[in-house]
């Protein structure tokens, strides 16, 4: 008994006199990834892709400011070349947001679009496209690079979704594809073509942002031209219309656009970089997004959705 009990007392010294173990370190949240990303993770985006819509003030006299990142080519690039175009002639001043449907979209152009009499005209040049550029081929030369290989790995894939046999980014943006071909897909904040009745494609005239739940069942079906990378919340909180499918009834209703400008034109616009997709930082940053460990989660999700991986944007500090 002695014996055990001396031997129980060493045995407490010893470990007392150990240095104490380090907890291990709680695992970052997704915002804490991005927030600790080195500078060399970022990559600038020019002002020259940028696309940038001032809204009339709201009701506290507050300005409000949209600004639209342009989706690169080879996607989408004759209907974001129209659209170059367009801002370039100040077609939008004056125009207005004509629809919000709630859970879906925010939708803007000419008021008058349908009226042949009243319609605004469009300024020449603008290209009819074709419905075969709503996706790329993946043999295609200018995806070849597109797609960056600065790190050896050229993209992060998602896996499998319910629309596409792949979901992956590259060059930051999301992209979903199949054994042939690649297309940018419908998250929340993308900006599409509104048009009419296939084979018409729009021009690019009249545009529309996500404000809703993914709405992938539009991917190949409506072109996708850019992504809202500030002031979503002034149109994600603006009055839902009451006519058919969100329009607005009544031109009071209506929410004026004082202009869209192609950012190099505005000279007071921030800088802005994205979270570079092939980095260290985006696959720690995608990873956490699917299985959140930081300490207000009990189990993680094992997987996620590719729209709920939202490319981290900011302003140049």
């Amino acid at each position: 008994m002695y014996r055990q009990t001396v031997l129980a007392a060493i045995a407490a010294a010893t470990i007392a006199c150990q240095p104490a173990r380090a907890a291990d370190p709680a695992p970052l949240a997704p915002t804490q990834i991005v927030a600790a990303a080195p500078v060399s993770d970022w990559t600038a985006i020019a002002p020259a892709d940028l696309l940038v819509m001032d809204l009339a003030p709201g009701p506290s006299g507050k300005a409000r400011r949209v600004v639209i990142q342009l989706i690169p080519a080879p996607f989408s690039f004759a209907w974001v070349g129209n659209i170059r175009m367009l801002a370039a002639a100040h077609w939008w001043d004056a125009t207005s947001i004509n629809r919000v449907q709630d859970n879906y979209v925010v939708q803007w152009g000419d008021p008058d679009g349908e009226d042949k009499v009243l319609a605004k005209p469009l300024p020449p040049g603008l290209l009819k496209v074709p419905q075969s550029n709503y996706v790329v081929a993946i043999d295609n030369q200018a995806l070849k690079r597109f797609t960056p290989a600065s790190t050896g790995e050229s993209k992060v894939s998602i896996g499998k979704d319910s629309y596409a046999d792949g979901v992956e980014f590259r060059n930051g943006w999301p992209f979903a594809s199949d054994a042939k071909t690649i297309w940018p897909i419908h998250c929340y904040g993308t900006v599409g073509v509104g048009r009419d009745m296939p084979p018409d494609t729009g021009t690019g005239a009249e545009l529309y942002a996500v404000i809703g739940q993914a709405p992938r069942q539009l991917d190949r079906n409506i072109a996708v031209v850019g992504r809202v990378i500030e002031g979503m919340e002034y149109l994600a909180s603006l009055p839902r219309g009451t006519g058919d499918i969100g329009f607005y009834k009544s031109a009071i209703e209506r929410v004026p656009i004082r202009q869209i400008r192609l950012g190099g034109e505005v000279p007071d616009l921030p800088r802005y970089q994205y979270l570079t997709t092939d980095s260290a930082s985006f696959k720690r940053y995608a990873e956490a997004r699917a299985n959140r460990r930081d300490p207000f989660y009990i189990k993680p999700a094992g997987g996620v959705d590719v729209c709920n991986v939202p490319v981290p944007v900011r302003r140049v500090p």
